[in-house]
């Protein structure tokens, strides 16, 4: 090929003209044969990786495995007991830990900007987003001090993301961010960190966040990193070609061994041919698996083991004392309904919750509960665990029943234990020694073990890594009852409920356009704010919340005259489906030459199209009224 031609990017042969030499990646950083031991196991072994400009890498792995001592060894903070890493001169990296280190004693804008005087960051606009998106609802004259846990973790983030960095390193960044603060810190990262601008590496368990941001991700396994392209969702489907390819390839060495063992018996040589086999693409892997789980199947179970009636909730309002944090709502819970339910922090889903669940006597309003109602709660304080904290796994397993019914199998606490990713020798180990990921397993273990066919989980996710929450979304999978989530991870909520519902403004919206819908909702209100508020105004309090009623609010006699009708309208609705089909059926059985007869029938069809039109218009103007 010739060379390149001064000052332009062509290369000087003809046939080539057209094809411009591929862009040369920066490295910025490298590792080459890290090895790291622990006293009981080996945690690396001979690692060796790089880390190139325009990299967004998520880090996955089992909790345990190394993910965060791979990224102290990478930052420089920890050092292996061999091998070395590189940064190419020049090189800035920030680091978000676990532990955020903040002061005590500095108040909030010290924390984030330092002694920067504010004409400098307040006149960068990458600073100001980084503010509005992250903290915009604490004090920024506030102690540190006085901050709760999630308060400080977002001051932290906000403290790295501001820094003029060409690495920034995140663990576990999304920990105490809700749905919104996910979605904005995706949408950061990917605007700052883009091809040809540095490098972005986070372990989150956030799988929605990880196909959302990344374009590479490194899996942490039995002492090795093994890099995959692409997000989440790409990860999947190449393990799973791996996997597949390793369980081939065992099976041909058991084949070839049981062959071995045959030609020793007949003392004969035996005619093998090597198979050959063809690799599919990553798609295909995925071409015939059913859905899953079988909605139908898992409603009429949910019916016959709950009846018709769950739990109802008809205008309830409630709160704590003078103040009301859900008013005038009503829900009607089906059998083997699965709902996520979205709302900023504050926004009153737990106390919705624990009005459902009986724990909160509503202000107004009624509730009624069907009489082969069963309800359990999977809280974030592991209430479950508090009074068996120093008894052992199998001695808190032999209490409960002798098997549970999952999948129409017949399994013992124990393998249902193995199921949620507990190995046998585990069972010897106090409650109280278990890792935050393990009693999150044994708690979910302990709720099901009751048998209930109402189930809420408040933030299930926290302390679980990919895999155990893939063990944990097959449980649910396959149990039958209405199922209440309440998480922010959104690849969770997507993935076990069919329907997503969001408390704004103290009453309960369908979404039914999901998560995605909520965040248009909460961008249209304002709930990501401008910047730092001297009197720390709550996050997701809309504008002019706390103000006085908004003057063109409906009355409460008209919101419960729109609420009638909505519900009119969608009787209404739902019986067209029957209306349609007794016609069709008519024009069926109808004289195939009476032309008059078949146009009076057309005709009826035409105008039923146009009745239900009128109606969904209709509840459409209705629902925008309720808000």
């Amino acid at each position: 090929m010739g060379s390149r031609a001064a000052g332009s990017p062509w290369t000087r042969s003809p046939a080539a003209a057209r094809i411009p030499y591929p862009r040369q990646v920066a490295h910025l950083l490298g590792a080459e044969g890290l090895h790291l031991a622990l006293p009981d196991r080996v945690l690396l072994e001979s690692v060796t990786l790089g880390v190139d400009e325009g990299d967004r890498i998520g880090v996955v792995g089992r909790n345990g495995d190394g993910k965060s001592t791979l990224l102290r060894l990478l930052a420089g903070t920890s050092e292996p007991d061999a091998g070395r890493v590189t940064r190419r001169g020049g090189v800035r990296l920030g680091m978000l830990h676990q532990s955020d280190g903040l002061d005590p004693a500095a108040s909030v804008a010290q924390a984030i900007v330092g002694d920067r005087p504010e004409y400098e960051w307040a006149a960068d606009p990458r600073v100001r987003d980084i503010l509005a998106g992250l903290v915009s609802d604490l004090d920024w004259h506030s102690p540190v001090s006085a901050l709760s846990g999630g308060q400080r973790r977002r001051v932290a983030l906000a403290q790295v993301l501001v820094g003029e960095w060409d690495i920034v390193i995140l663990d576990e960044p999304t920990n105490h961010l809700d749905v919104e603060g996910i979605a904005w810190l995706a949408g950061h990262l990917k605007r700052r960190w883009t091809r040809g601008s540095g490098a972005v590496l986070v372990v989150t368990h956030d799988r929605w966040f990880l196909d959302e941001v990344c374009t590479a991700t490194w899996e942490v396994h039995d002492g090795l990193v093994e890099p995959f392209e692409g997000g989440y969702a790409a990860y999947v489907l190449q393990r799973v070609e791996r996997d597949r390819q390793a369980a081939t390839a065992e099976a041909k060495r058991q084949n070839l061994m049981k062959k071995e063992l045959a030609w020793l018996r007949r003392g004969a040589p035996a005619r093998t041919s090597k198979p050959k086999f063809r690799i599919d693409a990553a798609t295909q892997l995925i071409q015939d698996v059913p859905p899953p789980r079988d909605t139908v199947q898992l409603t009429s179970t949910a019916v016959a083991r709950l009846g018709k009636d769950v739990v109802d909730l008809l205008e309830v309002s409630a709160g704590y004392g003078d103040h009301t944090v859900i008013r005038d709502i009503t829900w009607r819970l089906a059998p083997g309904e699965r709902t996520g339910l979205l709302g900023a922090n504050g926004a009153g889903k737990s106390t919705l919750l624990n009005v459902i669940s009986g724990t909160l006597t509503p202000s107004s309003g009624r509730v009624k509960r069907g009489k082969t109602v069963r309800l359990a709660v999977l809280d974030q304080q592991f209430s479950q665990l508090a009074e068996i904290a120093g008894d052992r796994v199998r001695e808190v397993l032999a209490r409960s029943k002798a098997s549970f019914e999952i999948d129409g199998k017949e399994l013992t606490p124990a393998q249902l234990l193995e199921r949620l990713g507990f190995a046998r020798d585990q069972l010897s180990t106090r409650v109280s020694d278990l890792s935050g990921g393990q009693r999150r397993r044994l708690q979910l273990l302990m709720v099901l073990l009751d048998e209930p066919n109402v189930l809420i989980l408040d933030e299930p996710t926290n302390d679980l890594d990919t895999d155990m929450l893939a063990a944990m979304e097959d449980l649910l999978d396959s149990w039958p009852g209405t199922l209440i989530v309440v998480s922010h991870d959104r690849y969770l909520l997507e993935r076990v409920t069919d329907q997503q519902y969001a408390v704004l403004d103290g009453r309960l919206r369908h979404l039914p356009g999901g998560v995605d819908e909520y965040l248009g909702l909460r961008a249209a209100q304002g709930a990501i704010g401008t910047g730092p508020t001297g009197a720390g105004e709550p996050a997701g309090g809309s504008a002019g919340a706390g103000s006085g009623e908004d003057p063109e609010a409906p009355s409460g006699a008209e919101l419960h005259a729109a609420r009638k009708e909505l519900a009119g309208i969608e009787r209404k609705l739902g019986k067209f489906a029957a209306r349609r089909k007794k016609v069709h059926d008519r024009m069926a059985a109808h004289d195939q030459g009476d032309y008059t007869g078949l146009a009076e029938l057309t005709a009826e069809l035409r105008a039923l199209d146009e009745e239900e039109a009128e109606l969904e218009e209709r509840w459409l103007e209705v629902t925008e009224i309720l808000g």
